[in-house]
């Protein structure tokens, strides 16, 4: 299931990073992401918790092992499964929420100097999606951002800010020791044996009734106890994306699979 946080240099899908310029890009306009394969094959997506009422309606909402725990939203249980994207990497519903993590790409903001707090916008140039393409949005106006720069500005800042109140959030987790490490089993119709999946953190319910009132009270005023029961009402979800994967013949070994209709 989910396992450990990424720890490449590269975040998660991106393969290079180019600082954005009027310079280079100047000609350069923006288009939608065809194929992205990677995608396609990930079980696991960094979330943010301005998204958990959002994601816990499709998604199971965990934390990561090893390290600092990162919250993720499970598009499949298994290794190179995901049961809510196609080959491409393109939804197979698109009314369902996708995680802003992927709307990103192939954007982010990032330090391009150790000494330096200052935050600039980059790309991903393998991605497919920036060219000198005759369709797409133009990313300049003569030396000027154009609009669509700008929106693509203002969703990695707000991704940005999301990530810092994320943090804060794990930070608080941390301290009260809530985290502990998940277990959760499918027993299948027709199957000799229920699969039970680990290797995820998971708020500790117990623990968390046995909060004093007056933590419960601060988490309350805070928000933080509406984030720990999104992510714990979203954990039914698990077997929802079992029931998906097997539908879409990506279920593990030993489970029946779904009848192929003949022509």
């Amino acid at each position: 299931m989910a396992t450990a946080a990424p720890t490449q240099e590269l975040p998660l899908f991106y393969n290079s990073l180019e600082a954005l310029n009027s310079g280079q890009h100047a000609n350069m306009k923006i288009r939608r992401i065809e194929n992205a394969p990677a995608m396609g094959t990930a079980h696991a997506i960094p979330a943010t918790v301005d998204e958990f009422a959002l994601l816990q309606r499709h998604y199971p909402i965990v934390f990561s092992t090893g390290g600092e725990p990162v919250p993720l939203a499970l598009m499949g249980l298994n290794e190179g499964t995901n049961a809510f994207l196609d080959d491409n990497g393109l939804p197979h519903d698109p009314t369902y929420y996708i995680p802003a993590y992927l709307r990103r790409y192939p954007f982010l903001l990032a330090r391009l100097r150790p000494d330096s707090d200052e935050l600039s916008l980059c790309f991903d140039p393998t991605s497919g999606a920036v060219g000198e393409f005759d369709e797409g949005e133009a990313l300049f106006n003569g030396t000027e951002p154009s609009d669509a720069t700008k929106a693509v500005l203002a969703f990695c800042e707000q991704f940005e800010t999301a990530g810092q109140r994320t943090a804060a959030f794990i930070q608080e987790l941390k301290k009260s020791d809530l985290l502990m490490d998940g277990e959760v089993a499918i027993q299948p119709e027709g199957a000799p044996q229920p699969f039970v999946y680990r290797g995820f953190r998971m708020v500790d319910e117990e623990k968390l009734r046995e909060l004093r009132g007056d933590e419960l009270r601060k988490m309350n005023q805070s928000g933080m106890l509406a984030l720990i029961y999104a992510h714990l009402f979203s954990l039914s979800q698990i077997r929802e994306v079992f029931s998906r994967q097997v539908q879409q013949g990506k279920g593990p070994i030993g489970v029946p699979q779904p009848a192929t209709a003949e022509a």
